[in-house]
């Protein structure tokens, strides 16, 4: 009954896609908005054909991946490190909270004038505003995670005689998972907003440059084309890591059914 349940909600969110699709083109059919600022469904997916077949924007979408996997990538490694350090040490954490609390609330757009100052217009000043941007949810989660592992669990860890660094990574750890997870999933739609970002302000090759020149040269296919590209990048990015933790946890869900 869940699995069709499941495939229930799948078939209406599609439904709902496709409805809208068709209310899109029914609106610039009907010339409601100049086609213009808003072109019709059908000259998107010519425009997205277009692009990907003539591998004008194929090396823009490879490049823009790229820089979004980057920075998250070190954004995840630095936020776990350091969330895992906090999230176990009481201490450690009384003693970089003030800076902690200074940093989280600083948007990321707000340092790009200093990176750029710091490192130009590159690609290593893409990576440095993703990767700052990104750390936060994966840092707050993991924090989060390791500070609410059982403490029965450390007992268990001490009666086996497990070193502390044991005990870390095969008790807490896994416990923690879950939260580092969900704040993986947010950090890397984070990355793929601030890789676009940077790229539009830094002009490096990318789907921000090419949506940004879309729209100043008035290529609303192309603008529209690239914004369709996002999505369906952020949508399976995001498909990809919940099918992930899915998979990892099974076993907490049917643990939960058998204890109802």
């Amino acid at each position: 009954m869940k699995s069709c349940g499941a495939w229930l909600w799948r078939a209406g969110s599609v439904i709902v896609v496709v409805c809208l699709g068709l209310l899109w083109q029914w609106v610039t059919d009907q010339h409601f908005i100049s086609p213009v600022f808003l072109p019709g469904l059908d000259r998107v997916g010519q425009a997205l054909a277009r692009g990907l077949s003539s591998g004008d924007l194929t090396p823009k979408v490879l490049a823009t991946i790229e820089r979004m996997l980057w920075g998250w990538f070190i954004a995840s490694l630095i936020g776990i490190l350091l969330g895992a350090m906090i999230g176990i040490s009481p201490r450690l954490k009384s003693y970089l909270a003030p800076i902690l609390e200074f940093l989280r609330p600083l948007p990321a757009s707000a340092i790009v004038p200093v990176v750029i100052a710091l490192l130009g217009l590159t690609d290593a000043m893409i990576l440095s505003v993703v990767g700052f941007g990104a750390l936060w949810p994966v840092l707050l989660a993991t924090v989060h995670g390791f500070s609410a592992v059982d403490p029965r669990l450390y007992e268990v860890g001490r009666a086996l005689r497990m070193s502390k660094f044991a005990t870390i990574y095969k008790i807490a750890l896994p416990s923690a998972m879950p939260d580092i997870l969900s704040g993986m999933r947010l950090s890397l739609t984070v990355a793929l907003i601030l890789s676009v970002v940077c790229e539009m302000i830094s002009g490096r090759e990318g789907l921000g440059n090419w949506i940004l020149l879309s729209a100043r040269f008035f290529r609303s296919a192309d603008l529209y084309a690239g914004v369709l590209l996002l999505g369906l990048i952020g949508y399976a990015s995001a498909f990809i890591l919940s099918a992930v933790d899915g998979n990892m946890f099974a076993w907490r869900r049917r643990r939960g059914d058998l204890i109802r």
